[in-house]
């Protein structure tokens, strides 16, 4: 059995769609970050074994070890990530924004040619 569950993980606000996007994009975040974390350990890696630290010692060791949607599911069951259903209205608000302002811009420029 799953541990945790998906009720336990909804707590009846979410359904299964809204709880597998959030995972998605949390494990991204969690991807990017190991990314970030391996970057800057070959970065810093200086070419001499005596005083070189082993790569994997410099990254994280939850994010090294663990699968990024095993992470982000622990995550959002404990909490330190929250499903915001606000986010997608909020987006597409601002897209609309900016496609607004693109096209005043647009027309303005489109009367100045003239």
């Amino acid at each position: 059995m799953l541990h945790p569950t998906i009720e336990e993980l909804t707590k009846g606000e979410y359904n299964r769609y809204e709880l597998a996007l959030a995972t998605a994009k949390c494990a991204r975040l969690i991807t990017e970050e190991y990314v970030r974390q391996h970057d800057a350990a070959e970065k810093s890696i200086t070419g001499n074994k005596e005083t070189d630290r082993p790569l994997n010692t410099m990254i994280d060791r939850e994010l090294r070890d663990e699968k990024a949607v095993h992470v982000a599911v622990n995550r959002l069951y404990a909490g330190e990530y929250v499903i915001d259903m606000n986010a997608n209205e909020a987006t597409e608000a601002e897209e609309e924004t900016q496609e607004a302002v693109a096209d005043e811009q647009a027309e303005d420029f489109l009367s100045d040619a003239e």
